[in-house]
């Protein structure tokens, strides 16, 4: 369980592909601090285990079908990424509860910059659009945002935004994602609940 505040922005130094998966060895430095084999680290949202820990590069393997289901398939070397080590007891929830399961891949499709802020517009799968509200909680890419606005419930190409705050666009890549970039969502594991228990009500 995660809570969606990054640590820190961490580097890929090695990819290594595989038949099914693929080795990542990362270079991270406070997300590293009392870190063991078996624990997990979300990077870029993605809930990944610790296999190996050497100074400051761990390594993690990432199976085909987390490729497939994420952007961590795209990353490549040299490419910056969050991190955020599980929480613990005594870890204040300072964002939402994230489970780093990630719901879809979506793209960011602008940026408004302000001068104190800077609104993005990101596209999602259209089987998500239901779990995005106003007000509402998103994780992108592992960092908790709070949903500023959100398109038409029957809008072709459904979208929300989020407002980037300067800690948010200095210390995490999201300050630095391009229009047409994809981007890692996990939505409110609680809306998910709720529709599956409505559902099941006679």
């Amino acid at each position: 369980m995660f809570t969606g505040i990054v640590e820190e922005i961490g580097t890929l130094l090695v990819r290594e592909d595989q038949e099914d998966a693929a080795r990542l060895r990362i270079r991270a430095h406070k997300a590293l601090e009392g870190v063991a084999l078996g624990d997990s680290i979300a990077v870029n949202g993605v809930c990944l285990t610790v296999t190996a820990v050497d100074s400051e590069v761990w390594s993690t393997d990432v199976m085909a079908e987390t490729l497939r289901r994420s952007s961590l398939g795209a990353l490549g070397t040299g490419d910056p990424v969050n991190l955020e080590r599980a929480v613990t007891p005594h870890t204040r929830l300072g964002g939402h509860l994230v489970q780093g399961h990630v719901d879809g891949v979506g793209t960011v499709h602008s940026r408004t910059p302000s001068e104190h802020w800077e609104v993005v517009r990101i596209t999602l799968p259209r089987e998500l659009a239901r779990y995005v509200v106003e007000k509402g909680s998103v994780a992108v890419d592992g960092v908790s945002l709070t949903i500023s606005a959100v398109s038409a419930v029957d809008d072709p190409e459904p979208w929300f935004e989020v407002s980037l705050i300067p800690t948010t666009l200095r210390e995490t890549t999201l300050g630095a994602v391009p229009p047409g970039s994809p981007v890692n969502l996990e939505v409110d594991v609680v809306a998910k609940y709720v529709e599956r228990l409505l559902g099941a009500r006679p």
